[in-house]
Order: structure tokens, then C-alpha cells, then sequence
């Protein structure tokens, strides 16, 4: 049978709309297979802010051909730190515990500033992260942590971006499609997709076929058996589509799983948010500005240094510290100090908030008991140790003497009102996935190549390992869906398998 398509793409993402633009400008005859329906499309890079982690050598650098839109008046108002390859991957190792696929991860470094120049040359816009990733420090933006540029109009702004640009170049997009399988002829080569829609099932042919439709994040029965019991009362803070559909199809044809099945992005989720991601609220319902002040469970006690590095290397794991905690709350409190630094997250009207001018009043409205939550917070005043403070930079102002320290910003909380927020687990995307190589294709369980399949995007298993560095979901996914897409066209113009990437 004759195949009407080359390249066949599975999700509709950022990382499946970077493999789609890049398999079409690569010559490919491409067809995207979105299972959501169109009102529920941008799988969950649409629930992101957006924010790209990439390597640079700063400023100059990155208003070359990336932030093509910043005025002089702004770039003079901008302290952006270089974030260079070296660094870079060593903080994929550090935060990853030395686990990462060092090939997987050294080629997303490695490729990463090149991608974000192609990204921008398919009228994708980026700013800085003004809001959530500097801080406004002698009037001027010194920016902190590595994920200082994002996609105008975030994750949601992003793939409408892509999507639009697809359309332009006539990608055909076919919404309300779930791939549920994948077609072979005898000798193992893929020929296609199985597809379930509202009328039923079908099969659609192609040369070859790039999965990039997420991970089993909303899966409930797949979070419970891969990530532990009470994983399934978690909320989940994206699509409600991501269900490990693409995963399981590679699987029954002989893919090898691989990663961090145990383990995925999970972060502190306002406690009011809905079971799944919300397209008004987005990412908002996330309350990342704990550094700045303390974090208790409902019992009072402190569980984990809020402090003990910047918050985009802490606040993916800190997720699961929440998921242990009894009723599977934390509370995160603060004082005048620091509370006009608070992310502009904390002021959306969807929050769970109180506010009192002691700390018992504090704990009562939280249904808390007041002279244990006063005891916590006087037992850390006084360990703290005082210093010079400094929000943008690891600043060394700790506690001493508790049972868990805060290592920076340990500024005391005295200083009425006080705030606090209430939150839960809020899981991004699991680490476990499939083995892709270097070129984007698919191993087996022999640690061959299965001829005609690609991956890329929060499915490919091997670069994240208990832990994340904030940034890396969506620059993995456009270097790996580029990868992807240029690899799949190759594939399909001449029947054998592609030269390794040029960095």
C-alpha cells in the first residue's frame, strides 16, 4: 500500500510541532496526529511559562537573533549572565546526580543555542523573564538561575506560535486522533499509525513515524504503579491527554524502556487548583517563591531547605517532598521583607491565602496549631545567622542549629503581616520513557535502531533523573523534535539511516 504521508507526527506540543516543521522543511510530506480536539490543543507545553534554558555567552549573544525585539533602553537595563556549554551540562549532571545520558544530554546543550536561532526564524518571539527570573537590584534586571528568556505569551503563546506557523506552511494538523498503535511490515520496518477517533479506528500509512505526544503523567493507574502509592491523588498541572498511549505503542512492538521510571517533574501547586491544568489560570496556579520564606507541613514542621539552591533546580523535586507530607500540603509562609518579591503568581485572585499580624492569628485561620507554628518560627529566627542578602545570587545568609538549615536567604520572618499560602503536588511529567540515540531513533530492547520510528519531547526516557533543571522540558523538546524531524525526512528520501547530527 502506498503511503500517503513521509512523516507522521504523534502530539501536537512544542516537540511535536518543532519535529513537524523541521521534517517539512526537510522536504517531508508531514501529518500531525493530535489526540485532544482542537479546543484542548498544545498538549502541556501550553500549560508552561514558556521559559527556554539554553547555552549563551550573554547579552550580546542573545539579542543577535534571539531577542530580536528588546529596545536599547531595555538592554541597558538588563544584567544577563552567560550560561555556557560547560555549565550548562554540568548542571544537567549535578541536578541529575551524575544519571543523565551523557550522550542525550551533551547533545541537547550542544545544540540548544543553535535551536533557539531556528525557533525565532519560524516567528517564534522571546522576552526575558522579567517577572519570574530577576531581580530589579541598584534599577537594573539582574537575572538569575539560567532560565532568563521565554516565548512571548509563555507555553500557551508558544505553541499557538508553531501551530499558526505549521498551518502557514500547510501542515496538516488532524485533532480528536489518539495513536494507539504503530503499523510494521514483516521486517519490523514501521509503516504507520492505528488511530482511534469518536467514529472508531483506522490506520494511516507513512515512511515514518516521530512520537512526541508526552508522557503518563494523567494516568492515574500509570502513576500509582510506576510512581508510588497516593500518586493517583496528585493534580496534574497540564493535558489531561497525556496517558502514555505513544509510550505503550512503542513498547508492544519491542521498544526499550528507559530513564527514570520512578520519578518526574513535580512541583508546589496551589491546593485549590482542579484535578487538571486549567487554559485560563495556566501555570499560575504554581507558588515558586519559597526561597523567600519558610515552608511547613500541616503538623508545623519544616521538611526541606528552602534555600538550598536556586529555585529552578529545587522546585521540580520538591514536589514529591510535598507528596510525603501528611494530607499532602505545605504552607508557605512570609513576612514584609520579602513578600513584594513574591512571583507575580501569588496575586492571581484563584489562591489559597491568609494573612495576620501574628503568627498564632497566621495559624488558626490555617486551622494550624498556633503555639507549634510559633515555636517553628521562632526556633528559625533565631538560627538564622544574618549576612548580606542577596535574592539574585546563592548569598551563603544561613541558620544554624535546626534539624533541616536553610542554606541562603535565611532572613528571620518578623516583620508583620505575615502571608501564607496553602499547596499540594502538582506533576508536570514523568522522566520514564524510551531510548532514542543520537540521530532521534527509537532502540529496541538489542539496542537497535526499529526502522522508520522517532521520539523526542517528555517521552524520551534518560535525561532527567529525580530531579530537573528549570527550562530543559521545552529546549529538550525543540532539539530533539528538530533532531527528530530532520532525521525522519532523511529516513524517508533514502530508505537508510541518517549521518550523525552536526552540532
Amino acid at each position: 500500500m502506498m503511503s500517503e504521508y513521509d512523516v507522521i507526527v504523534v502530539g501536537a506540543g512544542n516537540a511535536a510541532l518543532c519535529a513537524a516543521l523541521s521534517a517539512h522543511e526537510n522536504g517531508a510530506k508531514t501529518l500531525v496526529l493530535e489526540r485532544a480536539p482542537f479546543e484542548e490543543r498544545g498538549g502541556n507545553s501550553y500549560f508552561t511559562a514558556g521559559g527556554f534554558r539554553f547555552a549563551h555567552e550573554g547579552l550580546e549573544d542573545v539579542t543577535e537573533d534571539i531577542l530580536t525585539d528588546l529596545s536599547e533602553e531595555e538592554r541597558n537595563q538588563i544584567i544577563l549572565p552567560p550560561h555556557s556549554r560547560e555549565f550548562f551540562m554540568d548542571q544537567m549532571r549535578e541536578v541529575t546526580r551524575y544519571q543523565c545520558d551523557e550522550d542525550l544530554a551533551q547533545l541537547l546543550v550542544d545544540r540548544s543555542r543553535m535551536t533557539m536561532g531556528w525557533l525565532r526564524s519560524h516567528s517564534i518571539r522571546f522576552v526575558p523573564m522579567f517577572g519570574r527570573q530577576s531581580y530589579l537590584v541598584d534599577g537594573k534586571h539582574h537575572f538569575y538561575g539560567g532560565v532568563n528568556i521565554e516565548a512571548v505569551g509563555g507555553g500557551a503563546g508558544l505553541v499557538e506560535a508553531e501551530i499558526a506557523r505549521a498551518e502557514k506552511l500547510g501542515i496538516e494538523i488532524r485533532y480528536g486522533h489518539a495513536a494507539i498503535g504503530l503499523l510494521q511490515s514483516n521486517d519490523r520496518t514501521v509503516t504507520g499509525v492505528k488511530v482511534r477517533t469518536k467514529d472508531g479506528y483506522s490506520e494511516i500509512r507513512g515512511k515514518a513515524v516521530i512520537l512526541a505526544c508526552g508522557g503518563f503523567e494523567s494516568n492515574q493507574q500509570w502513576r500509582v504503579r510506576y510512581l508510588g502509592v497516593g500518586w493517583d491523588l496528585c493534580r496534574v498541572r497540564g493535558t489531561r491527554h497525556n496517558m502514555g498511549e505513544g509510550i505503550q505503542a512503542a513498547l508492544d512492538i519491542g521498544a526499550k524502556p528507559f530513564g527514570n521510571w520512578s520519578s518526574c517533574h513535580a512541583c508546589e501547586w496551589d491546593i485549590s487548583a482542579p484535578p487538571y491544568g486549567d487554559r485560563w489560570v495556566l501555570d499560575n496556579f504554581q507558588k515558586h517563591s519559597y526561597p523567600l520564606g519558610i515552608m511547613v507541613n500541616t503538623n508545623c514542621d519544616r521538611f526541606v531547605d528552602e534555600g538550598a539552591d536556586y529555585r529552578n533546580l529545587t522546585y521540580a523535586k520538591y514536589g514529591r517532598e510535598i507528596m510525603a507530607q501528611p494530607n499532602r500540603t505545605a504552607i508557605q509562609i512570609f513576612d514584609q521583607q520579602t513578600i513584594h518579591r513574591l512571583r507575580d503568581e501569588y496575586r492571581i485572585k484563584e489562591v489559597t491565602k491568609a494573612s495576620a499580624d501574628t503568627i498564632e492569628g497566621l495559624a488558626e485561620q490555617l486551622e494550624l496549631d498556633p503555639a507549634k507554628l510559633a515555636k517553628t518560627v521562632r526556633d528559625y529566627n533565631e538560627a538564622c545567622q544574618g549576612g548580606d542578602y542577596n535574592p539574585s545570587v546563592l548569598d551563603g545568609v544561613t541558620t544554624k542549629g535546626l534539624a533541616v538549615e536553610k542554606t541562603n536567604w535565611a532572613l528571620p520572618i518578623n516583620q508583620p503581616p505575615y502571608e501564607a499560602y496553602v499547596c499540594t503536588t502538582g506533576i508536570t511529567f514523568t522522566f520514564g520513557g524510551l531510548q532514542i540515540n543520537t540521530k532521534g531513533e527509537v532502540q529496541d530492547m538489542t539496542d537497535q535502531s526499529i526502522p522508520g520510528l522517532y521520539a523526542a519531547g517528555e517521552l524520551v526516557g534518560g535525561l532527567f533523573y529525580e530531579n530537573y533543571p528549570g527550562g530543559t522540558g521545552l529546549m529538550s523538546g525543540s532539539v530533539f523534535g528538530k533532531l527528530a524531524g530532520e532525521s525522519a525526512a532523511a529516513y524517508c528520501g533514502s530508505g537508510a539511516r541518517v549521518a550523525e547530527p552536526a552540532e
